[in-house]
């Protein structure tokens, strides 16, 4: 009799524990919900070109954005070395809620992550694989895409719980590097940023690339320094027209 009372009370403590587990886990901060995370995911999918803009002046931040939008993109970033960069964000999330998605990137603390959703942001971008960041965001159900520059941190990233994998800076040999690691390691989704441009985005994607990230290309520093946005309008037009000819992206079971 007594082996089956401690046998019974070992299995109420087990009970509760994971009950108190699971109401912790349920009752984080800035929790998102499963059906969020996947709709984040599914847009990536289909759209599969994020504009990311990083400018020296607040006043140029929302002018650029709206003509990278203008020309067509439906999914944005906004990085924190730009300033008043979550206030930004935060205008752009009311103005174009469900149109237009809208992240953050150069996120490099957990802090800086509850900043960002504080601010309406619907995923988070890092420059370098961050465990901590990437995990915080995936207890939360929240898209995490970190910054990666080996095949190494790609796989580090995905175990941690990266449902994307930034490939930055960019490597000698561009969609080709893509398609041999995208190849080898099939359960990545890599998203290149740099060395991505309006000529060579649809190549990248060919080549095994979930989605790609559009900078200096997109956002030619000349033509905001002189104010001329319908340039990048028309870059956006030309690369996203690149972009839509390959077509939506068969999504990895994360």
């Amino acid at each position: 009799m007594n082996s089956l009372r401690v046998a019974a009370q070992r299995t109420v403590s087990r009970t509760t524990s994971r009950c108190l587990s699971s109401s912790a886990a349920s009752s984080l901060d800035r929790m998102q919900t499963v059906e969020n995370f996947d709709s984040v995911l599914e847009r990536f999918a289909q759209i599969r070109a994020c504009a990311v803009l990083r400018t020296a002046t607040s006043d140029a931040c929302p002018k650029a954005m709206e003509a990278a939008i203008d020309g067509g993109f439906k999914i944005v970033e906004f990085t924190l070395t730009t300033p008043d960069c979550l206030e930004h964000l935060s205008n752009f999330r009311s103005k174009y809620d469900d149109k237009v998605m809208v992240g953050c990137g150069t996120i490099l603390t957990p802090e800086d992550a509850e900043g960002a959703i504080d601010a309406g942001s619907e995923f988070i971008i890092t420059p370098v694989m961050l465990p901590d960041v990437i995990e915080w965001c995936k207890e939360r159900n929240i898209v995490c895409v970190p910054g990666c520059q080996t095949p190494t941190e790609l796989v580090n990233a995905y175990r941690h719980g990266a449902p994307l994998q930034k490939l930055f800076p960019g490597v000698t040999g561009g969609p080709g590097w893509v398609k041999a690691v995208s190849s080898a390691l099939p359960f990545l989704s890599i998203n290149p940023t740099s060395g991505v441009d309006l000529d060579n985005a649809g190549d990248f994607l060919r080549m095994g690339a979930a989605s790609v990230g559009l900078v200096a290309p997109l956002f030619d520093p000349e033509a905001i320094a002189k104010g001329d946005f319908e340039q990048i309008s028309k870059n956006a037009e030309k690369v996203m027209a690149n972009v839509r000819e390959v077509g939506p992206y068969v999504r990895r079971k994360v």
